[in-house]
């Protein structure tokens, strides 16, 4: 296998941007050798990637002149938004479906997958925040996901999620820009960012780091029009976010880092 399983945007030179856009579901691509067992239909529904996300990933690195790591295959490949000993790393059933191709995957093939995907990515990852520093620039760190209009039967009534843990000094202001431009906005709803060794815990909260997930409903940017809108609407946001964030600063919370 020759191609890494991310995709790395560099910020364009001479940039001075002190953000790094990661997006753990960016594809529902499946590398040679693996077969989930999963027919196409079921491989452009939301259990293998995040719908729209990639799109307002690469637009909004692009608006802000900054780096952005992608993941290049499927989440049901390996979940990269999970910890190395989290037991859904590897999906077995999801949403009702299950994928054939994981329901034999022993410790052994988990530990291969973890290796061959996981590791690199989280690699990259780091380095990226490596180089950054490099530069005396410590980055924040802006994660992009989306989730599905219903779930279970029932509407979900956010646009936008923000989802964090012991650090909010970005969630905060970002929550507070996205309700006075009209979004309703969940606040670590429908899910929650205080996910033990997840992408943002791993590299966020570990490192002091100023971090934010940010999740979109997929009927608003299910097209590359309608993404593209969003993220226009998104930038002003985001901008006023982080003057308010103002100087980055590493945390240090005596919980985390005792």
């Amino acid at each position: 296998m020759t191609e890494p399983p991310y995709e790395l945007l560099k910020a364009p030179t001479g940039s001075r941007s002190e953000l790094l856009f990661i997006c753990d579901h960016a594809a529902n691509a499946v590398p040679a050798g693996l077969d989930l067992g999963l027919a196409p239909e079921l491989l452009a529904t939301h259990i293998a990637y995040d719908i729209g996300a990639a799109a307002v990933t690469r637009d909004l690195a692009a608006r802000f002149a900054s780096a952005a790591i992608l993941a290049r295959w499927s989440r049901l490949i390996v979940d990269l938004n999970r910890g190395p000993d989290d037991p859904t790393i590897v999906m077995k059933l999801s949403d009702g479906s299950i994928i054939p191709g994981n329901r034999q995957a022993d410790a052994a093939e988990v530990a291969r997958r973890i290796r061959i995907f996981h590791q690199p990515y989280h690699g990259a990852i780091a380095a990226a925040i490596d180089q950054l520093a490099a530069k005396r620039t410590l980055p924040a760190l802006i994660s992009i996901h989306s989730f599905t209009p219903v779930w279970k039967g029932r509407k979900r009534k956010w646009d936008v999620a923000v989802l964090s843990d012991q650090d909010r000094r970005l969630a905060d202001p970002l929550l507070d820009h996205l309700s006075a431009a009209g979004f309703t906005v969940g606040d670590n709803e429908p899910y929650s960012g205080a996910l033990e060794g997840d992408t943002l815990n791993q590299h966020g909260t570990r490192n002091g780091l100023p971090h934010v997930l940010i999740e979109i409903r997929q009927d608003l940017i299910g097209g590359p029009a309608a993404a593209q809108a969003l993220t226009g609407r998104l930038e002003p946001i985001l901008r006023a976010a982080l003057a308010d964030l103002g100087p980055i600063e590493r945390f240090r919370d005596e919980k985390t880092h005792s």
